[in-house]
């Protein structure tokens, strides 16, 4: 459980009401923040884990919900056992729940919004436009693809003035009981990781889409 890798970063955590997939989108002044910040599993929950990093809060969040607790019980159960609560940020959301918790400790600007199906979090931001920016452009997106909704959700955060250190890395997660290549994808070390993070999505769809043209009905027997 203990864990001191600084990630100030601004994410969102969300449910799709339309097809119940779970989502974490997440950037940072900081590289690789995929490798770390982003949790999620198929019709369990998704979490997004930040600031002073406890990756047990994503990785043991999913396991109990799992096994039955609400994201709130469990991340609340995870948090007092944690000596160093104070410096953890982590926003998560399951099938009943969405839950924050920001840290007295975690740095300036820091803090989280708790809608009904989704929540955003950053520390070492700008200011509290971010999020605001964040959750305006979720509300908006309606109708769009649930990984494009929570990748706009980035952009609006970064254009508000995102992680104040500046931009290095973005990561999209989404975890589906019909999984696809755009669903996971990592932007490690960029100048403009967001804006990487939705040519890569695009790209990608691109691909996929020319692909099942040339392949059909072989698509079928690739297991993801």
């Amino acid at each position: 459980m203990e864990g001191f890798l600084i990630v100030g970063t601004f994410s969102i955590v969300a449910r799709d009401p339309a097809t119940g997939d779970f989502g974490v989108a997440v950037a940072t002044a900081a590289p690789a923040v995929g490798a770390l910040a982003p949790h999620a599993a198929p019709m369990v929950a998704a979490v997004s884990t930040q600031s002073f990093v406890n990756v047990g809060l994503g990785r043991l969040a999913l396991r109990l919900v799992e096994v039955g607790l609400r994201i709130d019980t469990a991340l609340e159960a995870l948090l007092s056992e944690d000596p160093h609560r104070e410096w953890r940020q982590v926003i998560g959301v399951d099938r009943y729940t969405v839950y924050g918790f920001t840290g007295r400790k975690c740095v300036e600007w820091f803090g989280h919004i708790v809608e009904k199906d989704f929540a955003v979090a950053g520390n070492m931001l700008s200011g509290p436009r971010v999020l605001e920016a964040m959750v305006d452009a979720y509300r908006e997106s309606r109708g769009l693809e649930f990984p494009l909704r929570l990748i706009r959700a980035l952009k609006a955060g970064e254009e508000a003035g995102g992680d104040k250190r500046g931009k290095q890395s973005a990561a999209l997660l989404v975890a589906s009981t019909s999984p696809r290549w755009e669903y996971n994808l990592r932007v490690d070390d960029h100048p403009s990781p967001v804006d990487e993070l939705l040519r890569i999505y695009e790209g990608v769809k691109k691909r996929m889409r020319e692909f099942s043209e040339q392949y059909g009905d072989l698509m079928r027997i690739i297991k993801l």
